[in-house]
């Protein structure tokens, strides 16, 4: 039997969690937590095998938490259950030691088998995500077809651009720039497409590349 332990501050997606995976025949949710210091509470007084876990939850960063339940609880596999479809929050995921990666609109299916595959101790991303990855091993392209394709940038996407690379989020930027996150994402993905580029990934490396790469 998998035991699991759902982390999430929405009240009604917990009950909806609990619900799905109670008529699973080897699953079995032992517990709830609904910010990340009861998750960590929760954790240590029940042992489950998997939490799901999602990355924004008040009291306390959900990689923060992550990283807290790989110290306490390293047996247990966690599993981010989270609406944030970018490939950031996915690499700091797998790096601070998530076994796994999936997005709120999978289907139930699909929850249920990723709980399943990172309990048998693999490591699941959810195909809507791998495509992020899967790119860092595709060349950029037209690099070489514009030497100096940023000059074409205006300043604001260079701007934002900037911080994209040295790793603040969407919020971070549209806070720091006194900006709305939508006119940020415009910035970002204009900019983004004028450079050729389609990750973060690709991004860092131009910028590296071209000696551009500076905090704002």
């Amino acid at each position: 039997m998998i035991r699991v332990l759902i982390a999430d501050d929405h009240a009604v997606f917990r009950a909806g969690l609990r619900l799905l995976l109670s008529v699973q025949p080897d699953i079995a949710v032992v517990g709830e937590a609904g910010d990340g210091w009861q998750t960590l509470k929760q954790a240590e007084a029940l042992r489950p095998d998997v939490i799901l876990l999602d990355l924004t939850m008040p009291g306390m960063p959900g990689l923060q938490t992550l990283a807290l339940l790989r110290h306490q609880v390293p047996e247990a596999k966690v599993l981010i259950l989270t609406m944030h479809e970018d490939e950031a929050y996915l690499r700091h995921a797998l790096v601070g030691g998530a076994s796994g990666y999936i997005i709120k609109r999978a289907t139930d299916e699909e929850l249920v088998a990723a709980i399943r595959a990172v309990a048998r101790g693999e490591i699941y991303i959810h195909p809507a995500m791998t495509r992020a990855l899967l790119e860092d091993l595709i060349p950029a392209p037209k690099l070489l077809e514009n030497p100096e394709p940023w000059e074409s940038l205006s300043e604001r996407e260079q701007q934002v651009l900037r911080l994209v690379a040295v790793g603040h989020t969407n919020q971070e930027i549209a806070d720091r720039l006194g900006l709305s996150v939508k006119t940020v994402e415009t910035y970002r993905s204009r900019g983004m497409e004028k450079l050729g580029l389609r990750t973060r990934a690709q991004l860092v490396r131009y910028m590296i590349q071209k000696g551009l790469l500076k905090e704002e």
